[in-house]
């Protein structure tokens, strides 16, 4: 059973959540609760209940498989759960210890008392899902804390820590030891609902009339509801009920926005993402593998993205050592590492003492040499395959026989490096995106020799370094840079058709991406396309010379003050460029293109189709294991709006049939697998590779 009662002590039972791993408030947990609340409201002996959670963890809230299907009639939910314990006689005490999220933080709020260990955490992250707390959330705790801070909480979606709900008056009590044993000092106490509080007045009966301010202001900055807020708008509607009515009706205006979220389009979505990211270690072939243990690590290269890997490993408390020949490129990753750790400090987000232990963590060394007691040594040089394959004949001589050897490519074979070595079965793609210490994505890319346990370790890995570890075959850019360069292409093609970059990039962004084509590519080097096209010439397309023209104008982005777009000394705001769009003009009409009016519809489709297209012929090939894997790549890797599910996911709503339509129009060769989907009514999120594991190409 999920529930334990405990029998009465000295007028107190203690209720304990066992249903792990998260003791997740189920409609099945929920009815037992219900009947256990009842059965303490009828024993006299009971003056008080404890509620309190099994294996460290008080509880991460509601099913979300819940929210997915239509309850049963009778079924129970947590709302019942608080409900019964609103009506009820005796005093209700919440013990937490660890997590209490959701609709567990929800019914903490609903108990007349909280009491909390130092290591206990709270938080409502519904907004995350494309929700609101459902159960009671936006009403009771503004009238606990006030608005303001309440607003913070609930539109961030991340936790606070036990220090902070005491300073906010969110706990009663802070303590050491057995918590649920110390609770019951609070039996004694009256009852105190804070549904009760301010129940005919609301907040603005207690004259806090900075609260609709802060309503006001909400509104103003959160996104427009068409562009991913539109949860958090529902949100902030909510919290104002609070300002307004009464609890009750305040209760029913909650109940009406959750009932509208939970059916929406964008709620949909982003319960997909949340699903998504839980399928991605489910890796056929792999499950009887144990990892190895990562204990210290090695990156050869001390620029840009070999110090974000270093401190990334040492912020995850593995030390690892920097090889780099260069003294001047020394001083400088030193530098972006004592300057990282700085700028945690002053947010406040580690202690003085954190900050130097990890900087410390942080070795520099000029010889290879250096690596050989490392469990792992990721190679971050230059993205060249002469050079990198050179790499990793030198630290096969070197590394110890069990350590792995990865790179941090972004495009090359890996089956090529693996080569160099005599443990081709420990060699492994380790793709950190830039920043690295700060992306979340992490595309491990499995060679053809790589074993089963060298692809657990790296996934492992990945998760020791609170990375989102996406597992990719070997192939041309693995899946986010194939799929990029097609969107690259279209992006080019748009503007060589008469139509602005910048027009390009607005377009983009108002659908939701965190930055346009064109802004990317300046950011991430103009002149990593160059490069990129001198190996592949179809990579971004090839009409015009334009990426030569920028190269040669040494144009290369934001490094040099100039791509794309034009930028002032210091600064990262793009300034549209004329002279850039003259470029497109000549490059367009040496090539016989002539500049056509191109709809925002057209610019959308043909940027987010393009995606689409060699998404599926990545599935197909068997490079993706599954649809919504490509979907987790771009949302956390190129800034894909969540809110639509990812480009796999957004075409499965638009309609494969419909998107294979637009691409016969744009005059592409469609993946078979779209002809095959469109044709059969099928989509591509239940799409599976006929293959077991993972293709090579």
């Amino acid at each position: 059973m999920p529930l334990h009662s405990e029998a009465t002590r000295d007028g107190v039972r203690v209720i304990t959540f066992e249903n792990p791993p998260i003791n997740a408030l189920g409609f099945a947990l929920s009815a037992e609760l219900v009947a256990a609340i009842d059965a303490a409201e009828s024993d006299e002996s009971v003056t008080a209940v404890v509620f309190a959670g099994s294996n460290g963890f008080f509880s991460g809230g509601a099913d979300i498989n819940d929210f997915l299907r239509e309850p049963p009639a009778d079924a129970k939910s947590i709302r019942d759960v608080i409900a019964r314990i609103e009506s009820g006689t005796k005093t209700y005490i919440a013990a937490i210890d660890g997590n209490a999220l959701g609709g567990g933080f929800e019914l903490a709020l609903g108990c007349d008392y909280r009491v909390a260990t130092a290591r206990a955490k709270f938080g409502l992250p519904e907004i995350k899902l494309g929700l609101i707390p459902g159960a009671g959330g936006t009403q009771r705790l503004p009238r606990l804390i006030g608005a303001q801070p309440a607003l913070e909480i609930m539109l961030k979606g991340d936790p606070i820590d036990a220090k902070r709900a005491q300073e906010l008056g969110v706990i009663d009590d802070l303590v050491d030891g057995e918590v649920a044993q110390t609770a019951m000092r609070f039996a004694r106490y009256p009852r105190k609902r804070i549904s009760a509080r301010q129940a005919q007045l609301g907040i603005k009966g207690l004259g806090l009339f900075a609260a609709p301010f802060a309503v006001a202001q909400a509104h103003k900055m959160v996104p427009p509801e068409d562009r991913g807020g539109f949860a958090a708008h529902k949100l902030v509607d909510a919290v104002e009920a609070s300002l307004e009515f009464e609890f009750q009706r305040g209760l029913a205006r909650e109940s009406r926005l959750f009932d509208e979220l939970v059916r929406s389009a964008p709620a949909h979505a982003l319960m997909h993402v949340f699903f998504s990211e839980r399928e991605l270690g489910k890796i056929p072939g792999l499950e009887p593998s144990q990892p190895l243990e990562i204990e210290t690590a090695a990156v050869i290269g001390g620029g840009t993205m070999g110090t974000g890997i270093a401190i990334t490993f040492a912020s995850a408390g593995i030390p690892v050592t920097v090889v780099e020949p260069k003294d001047e490129q020394i001083e400088r990753s030193r530098q972006t590492v004592f300057g990282m750790y700085s700028y945690q400090v002053q947010r406040g987000r580690m202690t003085q003492e954190e900050a130097w232990k990890r900087g410390q963590s942080i070795a520099f060394e000029r010889d290879l040499a250096a690596v050989k007691d490392a469990d792992i040594v990721i190679e971050a040089v230059f993205e060249n395959m002469d050079v990198k394959k050179e790499v990793f004949t030198k630290l096969d001589g070197i590394a110890k026989p069990g350590a792995i050897l990865a790179s941090n490519t972004s495009t090359l074979d890996i089956d090529a490096m693996a080569a160099q070595t005599k443990r081709p079965d420990k060699v492994i793609g380790t793709h950190f995106f830039a920043p690295a210490n700060i992306m979340k994505l992490l595309e491990i890319v499995r060679g053809k020799t790589a074993s089963p346990q060298t692809v657990t370790t790296a996934m492992a890995l990945g998760k020791k370094l609170r990375k989102v570890s996406v597992l990719s075959g070997n192939a041309f850019g693995f899946i986010g840079n194939r799929m990029f360069f097609d969107y690259s292409r279209e992006a080019i093609a748009l503007a060589e058709e008469g139509v602005a970059p910048s027009y390009v990039d607005n377009v983009m962004r108002n659908f939701g991406m965190a930055m346009g084509p064109f802004a990317t590519f300046d950011l991430s080097g103009i002149d990593v396309f160059w490069r990129i096209q001198q190996d592949r010439k179809d990579a971004v397309g090839r009409r015009t010379n334009i990426i030569d023209r920028l190269y040669q104008l040494g144009r290369y982005g934001q490094k040099t003050g100039a791509g794309i777009y034009k930028y002032e000394k210091g600064q990262r705001d793009p300034i549209p460029d004329p002279e850039v769009e003259k470029l497109f003009a000549e490059e367009a009409k040496a090539a016989g293109i002539a500049p056509r009016p191109v709809s925002d519809d057209e610019i959308v489709k043909r940027l987010v189709y393009a995606l689409v297209n060699v998404g599926a012929e990545l599935l197909r090939t068997g490079i993706a294991l599954r649809a919504s894997d490509e979907d987790i790549v771009y949302i956390y890797g190129y800034g894909f709006p969540p809110h639509t599910g990812g480009p796999m996911w957004y075409a499965d709503q638009i309609g494969i049939a419909n998107v294979y339509a637009d691409i016969n129009k744009f005059g592409w060769e469609a993946s078979p697998l779209l002809v095959e989907l469109a044709q059969s009514g099928g989509k591509l999120a239940d799409y599976r590779p006929a293959a077991k594991e993972l293709t090579h190409a």
